[in-house]
């Protein structure tokens, strides 16, 4: 492992670009094995490159790097930290820059064509799966559409009059004829203002929900070093309360089967936390950790997650199936939830070739990324599905955050913003973006830097509220700003005008 080395020494650029020629054969060679392991599942032309350079960073992201890019900084060639899109390029261009400042024989190094042949790439596939962003926001906009939008011709009308790329219709809510009402209007918006709004929509997948609740008695609210018992639906009457036990259903029998001594779930967005203490037949004893200080009330219809556990749940419900032979024949993009393997998507596939047999390859799929073991999977999820179809990823920070714990999620959007420009596939920032102006009229001052921030990605996607309108007025502007200062972690260098 690489450690930060002093730069009070002169640099040896002869030893620098030997050390570079080493890396180059060692990333060639490692990248080429795991690309190859990749190829079955690659179909559709010019993908190919995309996997080779998403292999070539993976492996270079696999050493420790920060001494190396700091010995090459007071020579001026630090590309190094910029090089997701164009791993091998970017490597070939410094060891030609060194071995020019070293006094060797000179190298050739990569055309400007080829240097930002994945920036291109990027492009493409971003127009592909949203179309031309409009001038006033570079970075496209996803709209969550409301149940009322079924009904309301002006929300889409007002959508189209901004210029907003695309609408996400939550197939959770609502039904086939509401959905195809919301298209419906979506349509007479296009022809009305000459912009097309694409339809994403969002297959629910498993939902892990609580179900009946039971109390001990006297008690209303369960507080840090309480007792809860797990069980599956109808299992209630098999848990002895005695007094102690707060008893929940989990609507997912598998997940209790699954889970082990010492294994974490949260409930309700993390408001609770609690550790498995023992495993029964009938469900699972877990002690409460981290709980507001006045406790928490348990209520059915709330969110459960089990971040330590791996989950191999099939991600099409029966429910995702059925929805699907409406969202096959009107979605421009799938957008697909709790996945986490490449076989998940492989189904989804499948399912998808038996509903659009001749074209299933034009739909696009959304890759919401919202689980440990959905992050530990990417590359593996990306490539079978950017291998045959247009794909994009999307952080979907809410759950994605209740699994790695608060604490990481920052870290880890920028990993997966990495991963996708390194795959030169559009990544879309999801989640409570500007939460506080869309329900409440105000922006926060952290939730304007969280917008300003998710400029990097392709596209963001805000949710549904009464001042959505005013949300989409104000993040357009800031995007363009933050657009002309930097693109993904490049410092554009625009004149400042502050001083």
């Amino acid at each position: 492992m690489d450690e930060v080395q002093s730069t009070d020494k002169a640099v040896d650029t002869s030893a620098l670009h030997a050390r570079i020629a080493v890396l180059i054969t060692e990333i060639a060679r490692e990248g080429e094995t795991q690309a190859a392991s990749w190829a079955d599942r690659i179909e559709r032309p010019g993908f190919a490159a995309s996997a080779l350079n998403l292999a070539h960073y993976i492996a270079l992201r696999h050493r420790d790097l920060r001494g190396l890019q700091r010995a090459l900084m007071p020579l001026g060639l630090s590309s190094l930290g910029r090089l997701e899109g164009r791993a091998m390029p970017t490597l070939v261009a410094v060891k030609a820059a060194l071995a020019a400042l070293a006094g060797l024989t000179a190298e050739t190094g990569p055309s400007a064509d080829t240097f930002f042949a994945g920036e291109r790439l990027l492009a493409e596939r971003t127009h592909t799966l949203l179309g031309t962003s409009a001038s006033s926001h570079p970075v496209a906009l996803l709209i969550t559409c409301p149940i009322e939008a079924a009904d309301d011709p002006a929300f889409m009308r007002s959508l189209a009059e901004r210029k907003v790329e695309a609408v996400r219709i939550n197939c959770a809510h609502d039904d086939a004829a509401g959905w195809a009402r919301m298209i419906g209007h979506a349509r007479a918006a296009d022809t009305a203002t000459g912009h097309r709004l694409r339809i994403f929509m969002d297959l629910g997948g498993p939902k892990i929900r609580t179900g009946e609740v039971r109390l001990p008695k006297h008690a209303k609210q369960i507080g840090k070093g309480g007792l809860l018992a797990v069980v599956p639906p109808g299992g209630l009457e098999r848990v002895s309360l005695e007094g102690k036990y707060f008893a929940v259903e989990c609507t997912l029998p598998d997940a209790l089967g699954a889970a082990r001594v010492g294994d974490r779930l949260f409930l309700d967005d993390g408001k609770l936390g609690a550790m498995v203490e023992r495993v029964e037949p009938w469900g699972l004893v877990a002690r409460v950790i981290s709980a507001p200080i006045k406790g928490v009330h348990l209520k059915p219809e709330k969110g459960l997650n089990f971040p330590d556990t791996d989950l191999h749940v099939a991600a099409l419900t029966p429910k995702d199936l059925a929805d699907l032979d409406f969202v096959a024949a009107h979605a421009d993009a799938i957008e697909f939830s709790f996945v986490q393997s490449a076989v998940d998507v492989a189904s989804l596939q499948d399912a998808l070739a038996k509903r659009r047999p001749g074209d299933w390859r034009t739909c696009a799929i959304v890759l919401k990324i919202e689980t440990a073991l959905g992050v530990r999977n990417l590359p593996d999820i990306l490539v079978q599905a950017a291998g045959r179809q247009p794909t994009a990823i999307m952080i979907a920070r809410g759950d994605l955050a209740v699994e790695i714990g608060f604490a990481r999620t920052a870290e880890m959007q920028e990993e997966i913003l990495w991963i996708g420009e390194a795959a030169h596939v559009p990544v879309i920032w999801a989640t409570q973006v500007l939460e506080h102006l869309v329900q409440k009229g105000t922006p926060s001052r952290g939730e304007m830097t969280d917008a300003a921030m998710a400029a990097r990605a392709e596209c963001v996607m805000l949710n549904k509220g009464p001042y959505l309108f005013d949300a989409i007025d104000q993040l357009g502007p800031l995007l363009g700003r933050m657009e002309e200062h930097q693109h993904k972690k490049t410092p554009q260098l625009r004149r400042l005008k502050s001083w």
